[in-house]
């Protein structure tokens, strides 16, 4: 992993931070999934935006003008003990080594150290609340500062929201960052693909996740988030995870996965028939979202506002229902109402990368912000009508719905990264089934 990315990333950030302040990052901390035994872990995206460093029970520190070096980074000691049970550490020295600090430190003399780096700082820049523990042993070490007034010592007196400046800086995405984005991206495709050739009625929902989980290890990745992979009735329940029921024939199967490349996510979601054929009504209204989805996406372009797309994708839809007889009345006088709501009842799209959900403000005060070149999103309209709708005829029910791509803002317009998945009808009843 090249450490000039993320030196890039720490100037920007001490570029725009006064002289006398500084700014704190605890990483992530390990969490026990049932007794002595841990969930993967997973470090903190701010923290590993700025650092790249993989280890939990770590701290950076940036002190803008400090003469010894303005990057400092508390991590744990090696321990050939602990490292053949627990696996190996980079220990201080590693850190100055291979992950660019100026200086480190063992985590366990914190308590002696960042008192003094603080001492004389006005301003700190730190985001409250997310570790609590941390909270108060960053209050404590202020307060002990500040019990030294007399003796000259200057205590902080002003505390800045580390996240709010951190997370504008990653909503714009590097070169650097692109080309993760891109190989998660890749992979994820290869993955869905790969599930479509394999499926055919008789298989578990679990099965099918197998599919995607096989592709993304055997790149050396790992899934973005967990996969929703549900079969008729299921695909109509938007954060359905169990994956755990029988593909029939007949049903729609709605398949949202993708897998992360160094922390970067890919989100990616398609929809398909289990027995490689669209019935009338899954057809009307799968080309229904499709024309939504392509709508939104000649929406994402520099100047256009966030909500552009969402107000696009809005309208087919309504206008769409309308003609199918799920919904009547005025299309304007719908959209105005939201009726479309009853079977569209989520936004359009989000920010992607680090994180799958990425960071980011979607208004700048009152207004959607503007899309502009960098920013990554998804776009991902769906239709989801589960049985026993009132006033909805038999033939719509537990048809479940999206297509789901990530899209780039460019100078130009827009590239959509994950283009090259198949997605129209012809398309996808051509390859599902192939290989099963």
């Amino acid at each position: 992993m090249s450490q000039r990315e993320f030196e890039r990333r720490r100037r920007g950030l001490l570029r725009m931070m006064p002289a006398d302040s500084i700014a704190i990052l605890p990483a992530a901390r390990e969490r026990l999934r049932n007794r002595d035994v841990h969930y993967p872990f997973r470090q903190h995206s701010d923290f590993l935006y700025l650092t790249g460093f993989p280890e939990p029970d770590a701290v950076a520190v940036l002190a803008p003008g400090r003469k010894q070096g303005q990057y400092i980074l508390f991590c744990r000691e090696r321990d050939p003990k602990k490292e053949v049970w627990e696996g190996r550490r980079a220990g201080p020295e590693g850190a100055v080594e291979h992950f660019g600090a100026d200086d480190a430190y063992p985590i366990a003399d914190m308590d002696e150290i960042l008192p003094g780096l603080l001492e004389d700082r006005r301003r700190v820049y730190y985001t409250m609340g997310e570790d609590t523990a941390f909270d108060h042993r960053l209050i404590g070490w202020v307060n002990q500062i500040r019990a030294k007034v007399r003796a000259g010592a200057h205590a902080p007196h002003e505390f800045v929201e580390l996240a709010h400046v951190l997370h504008e800086m990653r909503l714009f995405k590097s070169r650097w960052e692109l080309t993760r984005m891109r190989r998660a991206a890749r992979v994820s495709m290869e993955a869905h693909e790969r599930a479509m050739r394999r499926c055919r009625p008789g298989l578990y929902e679990y099965e099918l996740e197998a599919e995607y989980q096989y592709v993304f290890r055997r790149a050396g990745m790992v899934p973005s988030y967990p996969p929703i992979v549900g079969g008729g009735a299921n695909a109509c329940i938007l954060h359905y995870t169990e994956n755990r029921d029988r593909l029939e024939d007949g049903d729609l199967v709605l398949v949202d996965a993708g897998c992360e490349c160094e922390g970067y996510a890919a989100d990616i979601t398609r929809t398909f028939p289990v027995g490689g054929r669209f019935s009338d009504a899954q057809r009307a209204l799968y080309e229904l979202v499709l024309q939504a989805q392509e709508a939104a996406i000649r929406k994402v372009r520099p100047g256009n506002h966030w909500d552009d797309p969402h107000r696009a994708a809005v309208r087919v839809l309504t206008r769409g229902l309308v003609e199918l007889g799920l919904l009547e009345g005025d299309v304007r006088k719908l959209v105005r109402n939201e009726a479309y709501k009853r079977f569209y009842m989520h936004r359009t799209g989000h920010w992607l990368g680090l994180d799958v959900h990425d960071v980011g403000e979607y208004r700048v005060g009152e207004q959607w912000r503007l899309l502009e070149p960098g920013m990554v999103l998804t776009v991902e309209p769906g239709l989801y009508v589960p049985a026993d709708l009132e006033g909805v005829d038999r033939r719509w029910w537990n048809i479940g719905i999206r297509i789901e791509d990530d899209v780039l803002v460019t100078k130009e317009g827009c590239e959509v990264l994950t283009a090259a998945l198949p997605k129209r009808v012809e398309e996808i009843e051509a390859l599902v089934g192939q290989d099963a």
